[in-house]
């Protein structure tokens, strides 16, 4: 039986920076991953035609890119093969009636050619971008810090200060809004306004759900500014990175071993036992790379540890809508109707507009296979010229919304209600309305593979249901509420026992801030350590209700 410092559950992109921290500290640290590869849903391969690398799940690094572990670690990841590819033509939506708008970064090209689609809506965009970089300079550094916390608060505080209690107000209403409130408000024409909620459906922002906003609001000029970027040679770059840098401090990576049981005496955790039966004692610290459902459900089922009040709130965890993968080999690139230079953009959105994506979001929540889903298409070796190593093109189609249990078809065409059955007849569907957009898309397929919701989550039991983002990030699990309130510091109700990635503050995409915060908490716990929680959500609240008195005189 081996003693390490930390067992860390998963090799996600959070989970090797936590483990990258820990062993950098001088921990004895041990990762445990179940697939044959590392990177979770950061992973990338061949899976259409030999030579063509495609990101099997998660594609865009942006959020990685900004984060202080990348910041920390960019020479190093370097020296072990990541480096990121960035587009200048960054995103871009198209209509049907051969229209679309584009996004580059370059700010001015973009403002000229939204400035001839429509005065009004160059005018909301100038406003909204200038809302943004206030939000830059005065609110967004929260995101990279642990919410509740005393930093929190002194940083609203400081935010307060630079940016004025009306224009605090402003923003925080703003970032509270649905996106199609946030388009209505902003924009004239209904193309500019599906521009801004498409980006709300990358997680689980249907248009009419409040609070959508945020992540639109950020994404849609971030990507303008930064431009859209995916990592060289593939995703797995990233995660094979981080697993060297574990490795070059002192650390073990395992993969194909799978964590079948979390080990506790009395409140404290003590360890891990793997499939093969090993027991793993970990002295200070297991972190888990999972969600509070695989956690509390499964890894820790009927241990006496876990109390009655944990084990509902896990139970009540939720997950968002279904989530398909269509990887195609193409034979040359998209020829797009609405103008020959997208077939060079990283992301090409097909809504079209917004009451279809508020049809797509609600027919999936009703279990029904959408008549017409939004299509979030990445041209993938048009970024990364290294993913191919010839003519053939390398396209990744994300599917979203979808049903997790099918219940039926909104279009009452395809019979099958078991995801194995559907996904070629959706995939089909996908390609259909893909063609209507890219005439002549279908002839070009070389070859293609689909990855249901269902394929999703037996890759990685994070991804239920095909949830992509692993959790709903709707305004009651966001937040100091994710997973949900005092869970938020990554500290979990047992003893040395943590939580990171996707399902902790600050949620989904390819970020690494969870990573990075989760072993600050464990290298520097708080003195109080439970009741830190408690004391910075009351302290949190008092500054709110202060920020609120303030505003009213």
């Amino acid at each position: 039986m081996r003693t390490v410092d930390a067992v860390v559950i998963g090799s996600g992109h959070n989970a090797l920076i936590t483990a990258v921290s820990l062993a950098r500290a001088g921990w004895d640290v041990l990762v445990a991953e179940r697939n044959d590869e590392v990177g979770g849903a950061t992973r990338s391969g061949e899976v259409t035609q030999p030579g063509l690398v495609h990101d099997l799940y998660a594609t865009n690094i942006n959020l990685f890119l900004a984060s202080p572990a990348f910041q920390e670690l960019e020479d190093d990841l370097a020296r072990h093969g990541f480096r990121p590819a960035v587009s200048e033509r960054s995103y871009s939506n198209v209509f049907p009636d051969g229209r679309s708008l584009r996004v580059y970064s370059d700010p001015q090209r973009t403002e000229r050619l939204l400035g001839e689609h429509s005065a009004r809506d160059l005018e909301g965009w100038r406003g909204l971008h200038e809302r943004y970089r206030t939000f830059m300079t005065t609110l967004m550094p929260l995101y990279s810090t642990s919410l509740p916390s005393l930093r929190a608060v002194a940083g609203m505080a400081r935010a307060t200060r630079a940016a004025g209690v009306s224009d605090t107000l402003e923003l925080l209403r703003t970032l509270s809004a649905s996106t199609r409130e946030l388009g209505d408000t902003w924009f004239e024409t209904p193309e500019a306004k599906a521009l801004i909620a498409t980006w709300g459906m990358h997680l689980d922002y249907g248009p009419d759900v409040s609070g959508g906003a945020m992540f639109p609001f950020l994404e849609t000029f971030t990507d303008m500014e930064q431009g859209i970027a995916v990592a060289e040679g593939g995703i797995s770059r990233l995660s094979e990175a981080l697993a060297a840098l574990v490795r070059e401090a002192g650390g073990e990576v395992r993969t194909g071993s799978p964590v079948t049981r979390v080990l506790t005496d009395g409140d404290r955790v003590t360890g891990v036992r793997l499939g093969d039966g090993e027991e793993i004692r970990a002295r200070r610290a297991v972190v888990a790379g999972t969600t509070p459902t695989q956690l509390f459900g499964q890894l820790l089922s009927g241990d006496p540890a876990v109390s009655d009040t944990t084990r509902t709130r896990a139970e009540r965890y939720r997950y968002g809508p279904g989530t398909m993968v269509v990887h195609l080999a193409l034979d040359r690139p998209l020829r797009w109707r609405a103008e020959e230079e997208l077939s060079r953009f990283a992301y090409v959105h097909v809504a079209p507009y917004v009451d279809d994506l508020a049809r797509t979001y609600q027919q999936a929540l009703a279990g029904l296979l959408p008549d017409s889903p939004l299509l979030i298409v990445g041209q993938t070796s048009q970024v990364d010229p290294t993913r191919s190593p010839d003519d053939r093109q390398v396209v990744w189609v994300q599917v979203r919304m979808l049903p997790s249990e099918i219940r039926g078809d909104a279009a009452g065409e395809i019979t099958a209600t078991d995801w194995d059955e559907a996904k070629e007849p959706v995939a089909d569907r996908v390609l259909a309305k893909l063609e209507e957009y890219a005439p002549g898309a279908r002839d070009s397929v070389l070859a293609r593979t689909v990855f249901s919701p269902l394929d999703l989550e037996r890759s990685n039991p994070n991804l239920v249901g095909g949830d992509s983002v692993a959790g709903s990030h709707h305004l009651w699990q966001n937040f100091f509420f994710r997973p949900w309130p005092g869970a938020s510091t990554y500290e979990m109700p047992i003893d040395g026992l943590y939580l990171v990635g996707a399902a902790t503050w600050p949620g989904g995409g390819t970020n690494g801030v969870s990573g990075s915060l989760c072993a600050r908490r464990i290298l520097q716990p708080h003195p109080y350590r439970g009741r830190m929680a408690g004391g910075a959500a009351a302290a949190a609240l008092a500054a709110g209700a202060a920020l609120a008195r303030r505003g009213r005189r």
